[in-house]
């Protein structure tokens, strides 16, 4: 999905005030909460964390309010921003960065990066299957007759009924070259110390860049903690995600290395920061719709001033403004003209779009319920990484089984992002619960229920001083794959790069669960520490 989604789960008790403080007067206060990352269940700092804490304990807890003041007008001047809805109001605000940042051991990256990469391969082949890509069939595009489905694993009105199911969209990507090549995904830290998936992200998904800009404005203004022995820079970014867009050259490319561009719709996204980011990192333009033109060989962008040939666009455009759709009132943001130029080019063979429309059937919250079916079958393989137990209320039967428990678990509308109509039983109350029935009756087709998970918390600076907050955690992967041929397979994985670096969102409200920005939620700089 897009840029923000919803990380959901109790912290599984309540907290007992106070604590021992062990570390001063920066700690104290803090409560005893159960999975918190940074201080355990005695008030301990843990000992990974231990000489960031003495770090910041060098400056205390008005110097580290100081240092919060001073991330967020760095970052405002910046233009480190995103717009979110405010009592009704689209408004353009700092992505706040929480000064106390996030580590992570080699280990658990190590296992990260491992269920990453199977995930990724598996969505991929599931794209392949579904729009028949990878075998020329007379039926492409048609979910019914993709192998999962007629294995009787995966039933057909799952795929047909999902929103990012575009079978209009099968030639869309010509060539053998992975369906999505940019993908996001969002984790939560268990009570079992194990990761595990809440959702995939693979139409629009963004985050790279904050994480780098996170990084860039933590050096800036937290001189006690930068530099840190050991800590893996974020700079690789740009290098890999050009690598990967590369990778999806299209057939009739007349170029060894294909020619890159982001395309944005300008200043009016929400992540419009990003893109011009991302963009600088790979050293690439940013294009606007109105900067794209056509001649005999493909597409073209007129780029300070000079037209310049382009063969792949990193679309930052929702599927529905490429061409499938063009009635769809939501379509605003590209001309009939434009639209119909980028389809004819990507069905040519002269033009790739990364990610390619119609991605956003393999990230369709009734689809999560699958993907460990996913990796069985197309992988051979048993998940990496768990996901979160999943109900797909469109099956009468798997409604009958929860719909008596709905005030128990996360409800979900199976296209939504950013934290939108989600319902969260136990923060509900009877009323909400008999609203919620009501409305889940009404259509359950559009709904998934979970099981109300525990993940982690972390040391954030609230007015207060430091409180335990809720994390999640975004990793991304950058698939420059190409499949051999038809009938060999999906792709070994050996092109797949995780990039070390990844987004903490933190939900910044007491006992908060939604981290998502659009929602109030903040960030972490993510500390990857190399191995020694």
């Amino acid at each position: 999905m897009d840029a923000v989604n919803t990380a959901v789960g109790v912290t599984g008790g309540a907290s007992s005030p106070g604590g021992s403080p062990a570390a001063g007067d920066l700690l104290a206060g803090y409560p005893v909460v159960p999975l918190d990352e940074a201080v355990d269940d005695r008030g301990a700092v843990r000992a990974p964390y231990q000489p960031i804490v003495q770090a910041l304990q060098s400056t205390g807890l008005d110097g580290i309010r100081a240092a919060a003041a001073d991330l967020d007008r760095h970052r405002a001047a910046s233009g480190i921003t995103f717009i979110a809805d405010v009592d009704g109001e689209l408004v353009e605000q700092p992505f706040p960065l929480d000064p106390v940042p996030r580590l992570l051991s080699a280990a658990d990256w190590s296992a990260i990066e491992t269920g990453v990469r199977q995930r990724t391969r598996a969505l991929n082949a599931f794209l392949a299957d579904v729009y028949a890509v990878d075998r020329g069939r007379p039926d492409a595009g048609d979910g019914e007759q993709a192998d999962i489905v007629r294995a009787g694993l995966m039933p057909a009105t799952v795929i047909s009924s999902c929103p990012g199911y575009l079978p209009a969209a099968a030639d869309l990507a010509p060539g053998r070259a992975a369906r999505a090549t940019v993908l996001g995904f969002d984790l939560v830290h268990g009570p079992d110390g194990t990761w595990r998936v809440l959702e995939d992200n693979l139409r629009v998904p963004s985050g790279l860049g904050y994480a780098v800009a996170n990084r860039r404005t933590a050096a800036a203004t937290l001189p006690m903690l930068h530099p840190w022995p050991g800590l893996r820079s974020p700079e690789e970014v740009g290098t890999a995600l050009l690598t990967a867009l590369q990778a999806a050259r299209p057939p009739r490319c007349p170029r060894d290395v294909a020619e890159v561009a982001v395309l944005s719709d300008g200043p009016a996204n929400s992540a419009w920061f990003e893109h011009r980011l991302l963009a600088e990192l790979m050293g690439v333009p940013v294009v606007t719709p109105a900067d794209l033109h056509g001649d005999d060989h493909g597409v073209r962008a007129t780029v300070d001033g000079q037209s310049r040939p382009i063969d792949v666009l990193y679309r930052r455009l929702g599927d529905d403004e490429i061409a499938v759709v063009p009635d769809d009132p939501a379509v605003v943001a590209l001309s009939a003209a434009t639209r119909e130029l980028l389809v004819t080019a990507a069905r040519a063979g002269t033009l790739a779009l990364a990610n390619a429309p119609g991605t956003g059937v393999a990230d369709d919250k009734a689809l999560y319920a699958f993907v460990p079916t996913m990796i069985h079958f197309y992988l051979g393989e048993n998940p990496a990484i768990a996901d979160v137990g999943t109900w797909v209320l469109s099956d009468p039967a798997q409604y009958a089984g929860v719909r008596d428990r709905l005030a128990e678990l996360v409800v979900k509308p199976v296209d939504g992002s950013g934290g939108a109509g989600v319902m969260i039983g136990p923060e509900m109350t009877a009323a909400d619960h008999r609203r919620m029935r009501r409305v889940v009756d009404a259509a359950p087709e559009r709904f998934i229920a979970q099981e109300v998970i525990r993940f982690s918390t972390h040391p954030t600076v609230r007015s207060e001083g430091l409180r335990p907050r809720h994390v999640d955690l975004r990793v991304f992967a950058l698939d420059g794959s190409v499949a051999a041929g038809p009938g060999d397979g999906p792709p070994d994985g050996a092109a797949i790069v995780v990039p070390p670096v990844a987004l903490s969102r933190v939900a910044l409200e007491s006992e908060g669960l939604v981290v998502n920005s659009s929602r109030g939620g903040g960030s972490k700089d993510t500390w990857l520490i190399a191995d020694r």
